[in-house]
Formats: structure tokens, sequence, C-alpha cells
């Protein structure tokens, strides 16, 4: 049994933001959409610790996105190879690392009906480092097969695709993905829980090594960051979370 103890000093969302700016060191360009907090404070904090060679943008940003043509230019430098990182989520993922944006049950009669897929699958395909993020880790929501593939984590041999999923991170643990296998090899398990807890909250297998560790806690000097510059920048495009979190306000930035 792998079994993880609370480690005071850090929230949450700050333990998952330090996992995620891990999985971002060497990327040169990473984008990400205004309604992921999480991810968005990894990019930014990234961009902190090597701001000389990290660019951040953040979709409909106020101050944080260079684009004349909004979405439609991410593509753009998608499909052109200058975009090292994006994030993707979805209302199921399965093992394969296939995403579910469009509902549940059989298409087109769904019980549930989602936003869709937009332009998931084109960043699914291009860019080189896709993190699968999902801040809710049930069954409901890692799933053994997704109800409808909106964007697919492996392709056959012959069909161009540099991008992929790298990594899946949730409220319980972090996964790699392994793109030879086609499946989720787990990395570590975040403080507070255990294996147990996530092998009884995922519906698909994955691997798993011996001796899992617990997920590394955040650096002081990142967390010193997120606190203080980094807290304040980030309440441009996330006010809510940056308030909730750091109780940062909109007097304050």
């Amino acid at each position: 049994m792998t079994t993880a103890t609370n480690q005071p000093g850090f929230s949450r969302e700050e333990l998952l933001i330090c996992v995620i700016a891990r999985l971002l060191q060497g990327v040169d360009h990473i984008a990400v959409g205004v309604s992921s907090p999480i991810p968005g404070s990894a990019a930014l904090l990234a961009r902190a610790i090597a701001p000389s060679t990290t660019r951040v943008t953040v979709l409909n940003s106020r101050d944080l996105q260079d684009l004349n043509d909004g979405v439609s230019e991410l593509f753009d430098q998608a499909a052109q190879g200058r975009i090292g990182a994006f994030f993707l989520s979805g209302g199921q993922i399965d093992g394969s690392g296939n995403i579910n944006l469009v509902g549940i049950g059989e298409y087109p009669k769904m019980t549930v009906r989602w936003s869709g897929s937009f332009g998931s699958a084109l960043l699914y395909y291009l860019v080189p480092r896709v993190i699968l993020f999902r801040d809710e880790h049930t069954r409901r929501t890692m799933v053994d097969k997704v109800d409808f593939i909106s964007a697919p984590g492996r392709s056959d041999s012959g069909i161009y695709r540099p991008g992929g999923p790298r990594a899946l991170v949730t409220n319980l643990c972090a996964f790699r993905y392994d793109k030879q296998r086609g499946r989720f090899h787990l990395e570590s398990i975040h403080p507070g829980h255990t294996l147990e807890e996530v092998l009884d909250q995922t519906g698909f297998e994955f691997d798993k090594p011996d001796t899992i560790p617990v997920t590394t806690a955040p650096e002081p000097e990142r967390l010193t960051l997120l606190r203080t510059q980094l807290a304040a920048l980030i309440a441009d495009p996330y006010p809510a979370f940056a308030e909730r979190v750091w109780k940062i306000t909109a007097l304050a930035r």
C-alpha cells in the first residue's frame, strides 16, 4: 500500500500549479485558455523561472497575449510548429488518452451535452507537449472508454502527428503517457491521497511502479513567486481564482 500524508504550508492549487510547471520546463511557447486557471498559473510560473526563453499566451487575456486574430492565429501557430505546449481536458478522459468534450450517451442522442470539441483535435495532433488536466478525478471523469472521441490520444502509424499527450494531472495524482503502449503510467500520488483511492476512482487500467512516490511538494522559492509577483499577474486572466487562492482583489490589482 502506498500512503501519502498531508504536508502543511501550501494549498492544493499551489501543489498542482507546481506539478504542471515542472512539466513545462524547456518549452519556448506555452498557450493556455482563459478558463484554465491552474494550468495558466503554471505557465506563468514557468515563464517566471525562465523569462528569457519562455513565452506565454493566455487566450482572451487583457495583457497576456499579442494575437491579432485570436484563436484562428493560435491554430496557425500550432500548424507552423510555433507552440510547444498546450492544455486539454474533457468531461471524460480514458486510459488511451482519448478525450470527450461532446457529451454522455450514444451520439447523436446524448443524455448530456457539453460545449463541444472546437479545436481540441487540431491542437492534440500538432502541439508536441499536450498536458491533460482535470480537477475532478472520479469514475465519471476517468472512464474505461469515452462515449465520444473529441480528440484521440494516439494515431495509427503513417499518420502525421508531431503532437499528443505527455501527462495527465488530476487532483489525486500525476500520470505520464506512454506513447508506445498508448496508456498511462502512474508517476506520483499527491500528499493526502493513497493508491487505493486512485484505483477506486479510476475507471481505466494504468501501469504503475512497485513503489509509488509522493508528489514533490512545491519548492519554497516557487511558492514565494506565486504568492508575490505572480498572484497579481494571474489576477488579470483569472480574477476569481486569484482572489480565492491568494486573496488578491480587484483593488489590489
